[in-house]
């Protein structure tokens, strides 16, 4: 059957349109999507915090639907190349993430460091500690100086600004006085609060620290959410001037 002639122009014209466009298709890779990792519905941890006791001391249960649902624990679909075991922490979204698989992690909430305090860099799990003392450094009893009391240490327990574990961390060898730990204020998680700890709920703190065994990579994002390419520390606390002397005449 012979076309009329505008016809068959309009359907050369088709035909070299679907040529050109595939030919912005490397081989293989049309626009079907099937087979590629997808992200899934997150999903919540069931009975995550609920009331437990540790080391004889108690832990209560929390009142979940006070937790805002993107700070409570969750298995998520996590786009990463980063391999099993490490920690990612984003301060923008106040969120950490434990790497458990291809593209997949446990999501908790975390409280982060308010403004002044933040940092970004690459760390690792040097240590873990259940319960562990806090002993405020000497810059902040001189901001608080009611934390005096605590100067040689308070010991774990209940009230303890650490909760019921800390893992530390170090870069390059040196700590920076940086941890993850639990805390008693659990509403303050979701919020910017620290002085550059990363503070997680009890009970995420204790299942976190049964996932790792020491010598996990730990990220922090920078404040817009980019992987850090060195170690930014917040400024040093200015130095308390030193009182000026006025001249007695005599």
């Amino acid at each position: 059957m012979r076309l009329p002639f505008h016809n068959l122009v309009r359907f050369l014209i088709a035909g070299a349109f679907v040529g050109v466009m595939s030919a912005c298709v490397p081989h293989g890779e049309g626009m079907s999507t099937s087979g590629a990792a997808k992200p899934g519905a997150a999903k919540e941890i069931q009975g995550a915090y609920l009331a437990t006791k540790d080391a004889n001391i108690d832990i209560p249960a929390l009142p979940v639907e006070e937790i805002p649902q993107q700070f409570r624990r969750q298995s998520v679909y996590f786009e990463t190349n980063e391999v099993p075991g490490t920690i990612i922490i984003n301060p923008s979204q106040r969120v950490l993430h434990f790497v458990t698989g291809k593209n997949q992690a446990i999501r908790y909430g975390i409280s982060v460091g308010r403004a002044g305090f933040e940092w970004s860099g690459t760390a690792i799990v040097n240590e873990k500690k259940p319960w562990p003392t806090w002993t405020p450094p000497a810059e902040m009893i001189a901001r608080d100086p009611k934390l005096a009391k605590w100067k040689d240490g308070q010991p774990g327990g209940p009230t303890n600004p650490l909760g019921a574990r800390a893992i530390y961390l170090t870069t390059n060898g040196v700590d920076y006085g940086y941890r993850i730990h639990g805390t008693p204020e659990w509403r303050s998680i979701g919020r910017n609060a620290s002085s550059g700890c990363i503070r997680m709920i009890n009970q995420d703190v204790m299942d976190l620290y049964n996932r790792i065994k020491g010598g996990e990579k730990v990220i922090v994002l920078t404040r817009d959410g980019q992987y850090p390419t060195r170690l930014v520390l917040p400024p040093p606390a200015p130095k308390p001037k030193a009182p000026t002397l006025s001249l007695i005449h005599i």
